[in-house]
């Protein structure tokens, strides 16, 4: 299974997304990540707390999607918070789309601890839904639909 993560800066939500994926996979995914107006640089503190979890940060790039349409993505996952008001990307590749709906722990204003936390908080349900995509890799991708429907694919 080939998965795209898409934002609009590629900075944070998708490139955590991508490093967790890769992660956590054994092989049976590959993530990338990109923007449709890519920031230029991974946020530091996605790659902080990428460390801190054991994730491997080498080779995250903030990108554009236009380096992406010969990848063929199977899954392209929207990760933008469309509850904080933010417009997200819009694939019209002919991949089945996602919309996971992170808040972003990079904008989050508090003391040192509550931004960590912020972080952590993403990292953890970033984990929990890769690995039911994990489960769903192994699958007849004709399967893939209807099961990926309650977690709002489209």
């Amino acid at each position: 299974m080939k998965i795209l993560y898409i934002c609009t800066h590629n900075r944070c939500r998708s490139i955590l997304s991508e490093a967790i994926t890769n992660h956590l996979a054994d092989g049976l995914i590959e993530a990338r990540s990109a923007g449709s107006q890519p920031a230029g640089q991974v946020h530091p503190l996605s790659l902080k707390y990428l460390s801190e979890a054991g994730i491997a940060t080498d080779g995250l790039q903030s990108q554009s999607w236009d380096g992406f349409e010969d990848f063929a993505p199977d899954l392209v996952i929207t990760v933008c918070d469309s509850a904080a008001g933010e417009s997200c990307p819009v694939w019209f590749g002919k991949s089945l789309k996602l919309h996971w709906g992170l808040e972003d722990p990079s904008k989050l204003s508090g003391s040192d601890e509550q931004v960590a936390n912020a972080f952590r908080h993403c990292i953890d349900l970033i984990k929990a839904r890769v690995l039911a995509l994990k489960e769903l890799a192994g699958q007849d991708q004709s399967t893939w639909a209807k099961a990926l429907q309650p977690l709002g694919a489209r």
